[in-house]
């Protein structure tokens, strides 16, 4: 298996690359950013990139960024992306195109299971972390986080009442109605705004997954 390794951290970098090579396989190229990624690989032919979700220059989305223009210009090429926290966006399009797998950075410490989901990605197939899997399933229904007592607020919301209206209805004070309506909108991932369309768009989430 030959590989192209993208992650800043030189340590991690090196320990990876001799990972792979006691493995038994071969290491290409190493980079410290994602902005060579793609020409690398388009280079050294590689069957399987591993690389670091934050990146430099801005340490926020660039190794994912870069990952999904390797599978777009080289979709035969196996994508293994590391992170040291879960991190959603890009991830459902890349599970989509198949050789591909996300990983937490701890999951490197069992070397015999990091290997096999190494090895696995590169022939096609994919590897999820356990818990980036839960977090994919929670981002796919944005209702999941909420507990049962914000449900019947945001349901109570679609009906079109107030708080006051709420807090009547659910025997509550109308200053923990107020509570768990900020908590709907924060665990929803709803942008603050001044208008108040945080709980238009929340009663629009709400009916559209009821629709579902």
């Amino acid at each position: 298996m030959r590989i192209v390794i993208a992650e800043d951290q030189v340590l991690l970098r090196e320990g990876l690359a001799m990972l792979f090579v006691d493995g038994g396989h071969e290491v290409v190229a190493t980079l410290g950013d994602a902005e060579e990624l793609l020409a690398a690989v388009t280079s050294y032919r590689p069957d399987l990139v591993v690389a670091d979700i934050r990146m430099p220059p801005t340490f926020s989305d660039e190794g994912a960024r870069a990952a999904q223009a390797v599978k777009r210009a080289h979709p035969e090429v196996g994508v293994l992306l590391l992170s040291q926290h879960i991190e959603s966006q890009h991830v459902v399009e890349l599970v989509a195109l198949g050789g591909f797998g996300y990983l937490l950075k701890d999951r490197v410490l069992d070397v015999s299971e990091f290997l096999g989901a190494a090895e696995r990605v590169a022939r096609g197939g994919s590897a999820l972390d356990p818990q980036v899997v839960a977090g994919l399933v929670a981002r796919s229904d944005p209702l999941a986080p909420l507990t049962d007592r914000e449900r019947d607020v945001l349901e109570l919301m679609a009906e079109g009442l107030t708080n006051s209206g709420i807090a009547k209805r659910l025997y509550l004070s109308e200053r923990t109605v107020e509570a768990h309506v900020r908590h709907v909108f924060t665990k929803m991932a709803l942008p603050e705004t001044e208008d108040g369309h945080r709980r238009v768009l929340a009663v629009l989430t709400h009916l559209s997954t009821a629709a579902r």
